[in-house]
C-alpha cells in the first residue's frame, strides 16, 4: 500500500490546512507552525533513548527499541490522538522532522487502526521551514509597504488593524513594542515569529500583493527580531505619520496598557493572580526606564505608579493612572519620538489624522 504524500507547501499555508506534528515535544517547542498541533509518535525521553541506541548500534537496533517503547496501551493512546485529529480535520496533513520514518510509521499505524489514509508532508518540518525562509526573502523583495508612524499612544496598532491588507507585527510578536509592552502570554520564540510572519506575507501576496500596511517598528519587538531583509524593506518605505491629540493618546494608552493588560492577565491566570502579575509588570516596566528618567524622576513616578495601582485596585478609579500616562508621554516618550523621527525625516511622505492617512494610501495605491 502506498502512503499518500504531498509537497504543495504554499497551499498548506494559504488555505490554513490543519497540521498534525508528530515530532517529540522538545522539537515542537524549538520551532513550530501556527496551525500545528503536537501529538508525538515518541516523547522526549524515548527519543533520547532511541538516539543513543542509534549512535551505538545503528538504525535497525534503534527501530527495534522504538517498537519496544511504543506498543500496547502507549501505542493505542497515541493512535487515538491521531485519529481524533484526523477525524476532526479530514483535510489536514501530518509531518515529522524530515518526513521520513516517524511520519510513515504514524501513517501506517493510523491506517491499520482506523482505516484513515492521512497524507504526510514530503521533507517534513525541515522542508516547510526552508520554504518559509525562502519565501520571506521573496516577500521582502516583492511587497510594497506603507509604514504607519506616530507618537506613543496615537493608536497606530488599532488603526492598521482596521485597514485591509495590513499585518500586525506586534500581534505576531505578542508585544506592544515598548518598555511597557509585554503581554500576558509570553512571546513566541524567534523561529515561530519568523514562521508566522512569512505565512502572513505569503497570504498577502496570494491576495494579489496590494500595498501592505505596517506599523513603524524598531528592529526588535520585545525580544523578537524582525528579519533583516524585511526590516530593510520597511526602512525604505514611505512613512505616514498619524496625528492624534494628547487627550486621545492618554485614553488609548490607558485602555491598552492598563485595562486591556489587566484583562489579559486575569483571563490567563485568574482574577487575583492576574491582578498581581499585572501590577508587578507595570512596576517592572517603570524600573526598565529608570536610567533614562534619572534617579529622582524615576523615584517620583514609581511612587505615583504604586499609588495609581492601589487606587485602581481599591476603587476601580483610573485618574492617577491617566495623570501618570500624561507625564510619561509628554516628558519621556515624546522627546524620544522627536529624536527618532528626525533621523527618519527623509522617509516621511505625509502627516495627518486617520482620514488623511487613509486618503493618502488610497491615492497612492
Amino acid at each position: 500500500m502506498e502512503l499518500p504524500l504531498i509537497d504543495d507547501y504554499r497551499r498548506l499555508f494559504t488555505e490554513d490546512v490543519p497540521l498534525l506534528d508528530v515530532r517529540a515535544p522538545l522539537e515542537f517547542h524549538k520551532g513550530a507552525l501556527p496551525l500545528a498541533e503536537n501529538h508525538p509518535l515518541i516523547n522526549d525521553e524515548e527519543r533520547h533513548e532511541i538516539g543513543i541506541r542509534y549512535a551505538n548500534m545503528g538504525q535497525d537496533a534503534a527501530m527495534e527499541l522504538g517498537y519496544e517503547l511504543v506498543r500496547g496501551e502507549t501505542k493505542q493512546q497515541r493512535v487515538r490522538a491521531w485519529e481524533t485529529f484526523a477525524r476532526k480535520h479530514p483535510e489536514g496533513v501530518l509531518y515529522c522532522w524530515r518526513g521520513g520514518m516517524r511520519s510513515q510509521l504514524t501513517q501506517k499505524a493510523l491506517f491499520e487502526e482506523s482505516a484513515i489514509l492521512y497524507p504526510r508532508v514530503r521533507g517534513g518540518y525541515k522542508a516547510l521551514r526552508s520554504f518559509l525562509l525562502e519565501e520571506l526573502e521573496v516577500s521582502a523583495k516583492e511587497v510594497q509597504p506603507f509604514i504607519i508612524g506616530g507618537r506613543t499612544g496615537a493608536g497606530k496598532t488599532r488603526f492598521i488593524n482596521r485597514l485591509p491588507n495590513s499585518i500586525d507585527l506586534e500581534g505576531l510578536a505578542r508585544h506592544r513594542g515598548s518598555a511597557f509592552g509585554p503581554r500576558a502570554e509570553p512571546q513566541p520564540n524567534q523561529v515561530d515569529f519568523e514562521n508566522a510572519l512569512s505565512i502572513a506575507l505569503i497570504k498577502h501576496r496570494a491576495r494579489g500583493n496590494p500595498p501592505l500596511i505596517l506599523e513603524d517598528e524598531g528592529r526588535n519587538i520585545g525580544s523578537r527580531i524582525i528579519p533583516e531583509s524585511f526590516f530593510n524593506k520597511m526602512r525604505s518605505a514611505p512613512l505616514l505619520l498619524l496625528d492624534t491629540p494628547i487627550e486621545e493618546r492618554i485614553e488609548i494608552t490607558y485602555q491598552e496598557y492598563i485595562l486591556d493588560a489587566l484583562s489579559e492577565n486575569q483571563a490567563l491566570l485568574g482574577d487575583e493572580a492576574g491582578e498581581k502579575v499585572w501590577a508587578e509588570k507595570l512596576l517592572g516596566s517603570m524600573d526598565k526606564i529608570k536610567k533614562r528618567l534619572g534617579g529622582q524622576r524615576h523615584k517620583e513616578l514609581r511612587v505615583m505608579m504604586e499609588e495609581a495601582i492601589d487606587v485602581f485596585v481599591q476603587k476601580g478609579e483610573g485618574t492617577i493612572f491617566k495623570q501618570l500616562i500624561g507625564e510619561l508621554l509628554l516628558h519621556y516618550y515624546d522627546p524620544m519620538y522627536d529624536y527618532q523621527i528626525e533621523k527618519k525625516r527623509e522617509s516621511v511622505a505625509m502627516q495627518g489624522d486617520g482620514k488623511a492617512v487613509i486618503a493618502y494610501i488610497e491615492a497612492h495605491s
